[in-house]
């Protein structure tokens, strides 16, 4: 395609696409100032700028607490997802029958049931098993949640998977476990991984399903949060909505680097 001036048509997807692109992020930085106002409601700094609301994230124990919380929850729940997905998606892959889409589809429901249809069914059935206010209980929960996106991703690695490669190694007499651990999992992993990003960043942000299932032993940091905003709307949430932000950001650059380094290493894209 030849480099020039811009049709009307691709102007006007352009166009589009940057206005989209400010709709979603132009919000996000508007927290920045408002965390760092020295006010103690939210506002826009008027000359002075404060770091007093991220000291006092800092000092606070009950944000580290909400913090530390909602990391157990998120790897552990992600680690979960990981695990149980990729078998769950490998298992309906071998199967390559109507029974196992159909399983594959059943296990993709929870990603269009409302959280809300999905906290009220746990809570009954977590009340039963005296699971509430507990890190297993809310684990399994989040995992439980994430799977569905782990299926995904690796369903569209496996569908690039070439069989003949566990074949070759079956007729050099690998055992059927070790076939799988030498060809497929290398293979897939990728997949496996960014499903469990995403099982990651719904047990980090999601609030409906903490409300239903905790009380006070586990108090996850989007709890923290929604407590925070029924009494007071505290510049210090603009605080906390920027450092995660800051660490989104640098996730992102991360997986951007080990991107270019896989590339390098093994000569090819990750």
């Amino acid at each position: 395609m030849k480099r020039g001036r811009l049709s009307t048509g691709q102007f006007a997807v352009f166009g589009s696409a940057w206005i989209v692109i400010c709709f979603l992020v132009l919000p996000l930085f508007v927290v920045v100032p408002v965390s760092l106002t020295p006010e103690r409601f939210l506002s826009l700094p008027s000359g002075e700028i404060s770091f007093t609301h991220y000291r006092e994230l800092l000092e606070d124990a009950s944000w580290r607490r909400s913090a530390l919380d909602s990391a157990i929850v998120a790897f552990s729940s992600s680690f979960l997802a990981i695990a149980l997905g990729t078998s769950a998606a490998i298992g309906c892959w071998r199967l390559s029958s109507t029974a196992g889409e159909a399983i594959r589809i059943l296990m993709l429901t929870p990603m269009i049931v409302p959280s809300i249809v999905h906290a009220l069914g746990m809570y009954r059935v977590w009340a039963e098993f005296g699971l509430l206010d507990t890190y297993p209980g809310l684990i399994i929960a989040y995992a439980m949640k994430g799977i569905p996106y782990v299926v995904v991703s690796v369903s569209v690695a496996l569908a690039n998977f070439d069989l003949r490669l566990e074949q070759a190694a079956r007729s050099l007499g690998a055992a059927p476990f070790q076939a799988v651990r030498l060809t497929l999992l290398p293979n897939i992993w990728p997949g496996a991984v960014a499903g469990g990003i995403l099982s990651f960043a719904i047990a980090w942000d999601e609030i409906v399903v903490a409300l239903f299932l905790t009380r006070r032993a586990i108090y996850t940091l989007p709890r923290k949060i929604w407590d925070g905003i029924q009494d007071n709307v505290s510049p210090t949430i603009a605080a906390i909505g920027v450092i995660l932000i800051c660490a989104t950001i640098c996730a992102v650059l991360l997986k951007i680097l080990w991107d270019r380094w896989s590339a390098r290493r093994f000569g090819h894209a990750t």
